[in-house]
């Protein structure tokens, strides 16, 4: 580990090992990153194979995580509060949510991207959307993008981007816009009567949140992505999750390991 941090520097990792545990932030409600089964209460997906690969690289077996699901907009607070101990869940690293948290990472690129019914065929891109009622997640990134570039879209927003594609299946809403892989992944669930279109308009590169002052812990876990990258164990996680969309593994982001606060 670089900077002279050791993770016994950790005032975090040092709670979780008090308790027992890691509570770690996630997200349920998106196909084949961090969803959570409701009959068993598990988690899976890409997010949380990557928040487990980091717990095992911080002491902690997979049985020693409790999942905690965290909307978009509580993210930040729950890392103050203490709360959660990180968060994975397709989180994009910006500089005004570094003022606010800490970032390990990035460990994947999305891109943003637009979610249509099959039968749609006059939205191919974001310059299509003036008057069209487009739904994203409430603080998100997106959501802003769209409000700040695209302001003659008829804007909508709900804690979860579930209850937007819902809402996007019975006609209520003419697309969701959030980044193109959770997209995928609810493409994939019914090919049949959705469609993602268009190229990627941005990049958003996801990112570990941490509370902002713990940067031995972001540290630890920079090193840790990058290990996991080198010995397959990311591709792995990929090819069973996000993989499964069609699309194959990218090459991962060079991990930003910026100087401590």
């Amino acid at each position: 580990m670089d900077s002279g941090f050791r993770l016994p520097d950790s005032a975090t990792w040092r709670k979780a090992r008090a308790r027992g545990r890691l509570v770690v932030g996630a997200k349920e409600d998106q196909p084949y990153l961090g969803e959570k089964d409701p009959a068993s209460g598990r988690y899976s997906g890409f997010d949380i194979e990557i928040a487990k690969m980091v717990a095992a690289g911080l002491g902690f077996p997979a049985n020693r995580i409790s999942f905690r699901t965290i909307a978009s907009a509580n993210r930040e607070t729950s890392l103050q509060n203490g709360q959660i101990d990180y968060y994975v869940g397709t989180y994009t690293i910006n500089d005004n949510r570094k003022k606010l948290v800490g970032f390990a990472g990035p460990y994947y690129m999305a891109g943003q991207g637009l979610l249509v019914r099959k039968d749609e065929d006059g939205i191919k891109g974001p310059a299509d959307l003036d008057g069209k009622r487009v739904c994203s997640a409430a603080g998100s990134t997106p959501y802003q993008r769209i409000q700040h570039d695209y302001p003659k879209a008829d804007l909508v927003s709900y804690d979860t981007y579930s209850i937007c594609v819902d809402n996007l299946l019975t006609y209520q809403v003419d697309a969701v816009t959030t980044d193109d892989s959770i997209l995928l992944g609810y493409a994939a669930k019914v090919p049949e009567e959705l469609k993602v279109v268009g190229k990627p308009f941005s990049e958003e590169p996801y990112g570990i949140g941490v509370p902002r002052k713990d940067n031995a812990l972001r540290l630890a876990i920079d090193g840790i992505l990058a290990a996991r990258e080198r010995d397959g164990t990311w591709k792995k996680a990929y090819d069973a999750t996000l993989g499964l969309s069609g699309v194959p593994a990218p090459k991962p982001p060079p991990i930003d390991r910026y100087p401590a606060s």
